[in-house]
């Protein structure tokens, strides 16, 4: 096999505006967490009307998150899902972040809507599975690590034969996987600490009508190695997988 083929990223909206002002996005947080040199990933802004490559193009993707609520069912939702669908069918690895976490698990009939509790956002607790110690993406991480959120929507029920690898008290599916080689993870292992108090500025006053106290939130942000690991592993898993 090719060993050059491009990792795909499906761009699925935009990070907040000072650090899109800044030339950062999530599509650059992705490609230096995977370890990738320019040029070695496609981006496909499915929101914005790009097209998507051939999956005999390309040697995985990776799915962002996004500013939009999934559940607003924007059109490109059902280009993404049949594209996904037959990226899970033929074993092309994929991963889905916040968003595309969601995308995942909404393409094969998961249920998503927002969280009954409201907002995460910040350095929050992440807890494994007894099934994640099995998983080839998550198996070297501890039982215990701290990863960056930020989102409001949540897979409220996992698809039919979804592997459930991840959790916390505030939101029950923090990971899973689909077939041998489909993640979705809703934390962000994409964000630094740096990106993640951006975060939270912009959300501040948001998370102060809703009753959250956000100084205390910036305060407990820090940096999530282990979390940001998860994109290495998964581009050793990918360039495995086309070893084969």
């Amino acid at each position: 096999m090719n060993s050059t083929k491009p990792v795909l990223i499906i761009k699925t909206g935009s990070t907040v505006p000072e650090l899109l002002a800044k030339g950062e996005d999530f599509e650059t947080w992705i490609r230096l967490g995977m370890g990738l040199k320019p040029g070695s990933t496609i981006v496909a802004n499915i929101a914005d009307g790009q097209p998507l490559p051939s999956l005999d193009e390309i040697s995985s993707l990776v799915i962002t998150g996004s500013p939009a609520y999934l559940t607003d069912l924007a059109p490109w939702n059902y280009l993404a899902a049949d594209y996904i669908r037959t990226a899970v069918n033929v074993a092309k690895p994929l991963l889905g972040i916040c968003y595309g976490h969601q995308l995942l698990a909404w393409t094969f009939a998961g249920e998503i809507g927002c969280h009954p509790q409201g907002r995460e956002l910040g350095t929050v607790p992440i807890a494994l599975s007894d099934s994640a110690r099995r998983d080839p993406l998550f198996c070297n991480l501890p039982n215990a690590f701290a990863a960056h959120a930020a989102h409001q929507q949540s897979v409220l029920s996992l698809p039919a034969g979804a592997t459930h690898l991840a959790f916390n008290d505030f939101e029950r599916v923090q990971g899973f996987r689909l077939g041998k080689c489909a993640w979705g993870v809703q934390f962000h292992p994409e964000f630094s600490a740096d990106i993640c108090e951006h975060y939270v500025r912009f959300r501040w006053d948001d998370m102060v009508s809703e009753g959250l106290q956000p100084q205390r939130i910036l305060d407990q942000v820090a940096e999530t190695p282990q979390a940001a690991s998860l994109l290495q592993r998964f581009q050793e898993i990918a360039a495995a997988c086309l070893a084969v």
